[in-house]
């Protein structure tokens, strides 16, 4: 097992699969395991080779939940920690906080254009830890 810290910068994709392909190196065959310990951001395998694609999926999620300052938004109460936080926790129950990858002879059976990502849903900067196992 082993813990990723993944630095952020604000909302938006942060791929980290090349630290994760070097990690399971020699590691032989089987399941892995990625678990993000936060409830702010999510983890997506998603396209890694037009940054388009990126910019696309992060301006989906800020139309689908806009900021607590957004008239739509008006029913959330848990507004303390900012106008981005409660929307940050939706974003994150609506995708994937852990990702399942197969992993052949040390490798992970990724499709040629795939890479894992920390998805950020907050607007300060923030470490992100993922958690992940071979089994």
């Amino acid at each position: 097992m082993k813990t990723f810290s993944i630095p952020t910068r604000g909302p938006g994709l942060y791929e980290f699969t090349r630290p994760v392909a070097e990690w399971i190196k020699g590691q032989g065959s089987g399941l892995l395991t990625l678990f993000i310990r936060h409830t702010s951001a999510s983890l997506l395998i998603q396209e890694n080779a037009d940054p388009e694609v990126q910019t696309d999926l992060q301006n989906f999620f800020a139309r689908l939940v806009p900021p607590t300052t957004d008239p739509a938004m008006s029913y959330l109460t848990h507004t303390y920690e900012g106008p981005d936080d409660m929307p940050a926790h939706i974003k994150a129950a609506l995708m994937p906080t852990h990702l399942s990858i197969p992993v052949e002879d040390g490798q992970m059976a990724l499709g040629t254009w795939q890479g894992i990502y920390v998805f950020e849903h907050r607007d300060a900067a923030h470490v992100r830890e993922v958690v992940v196992n071979l089994r």
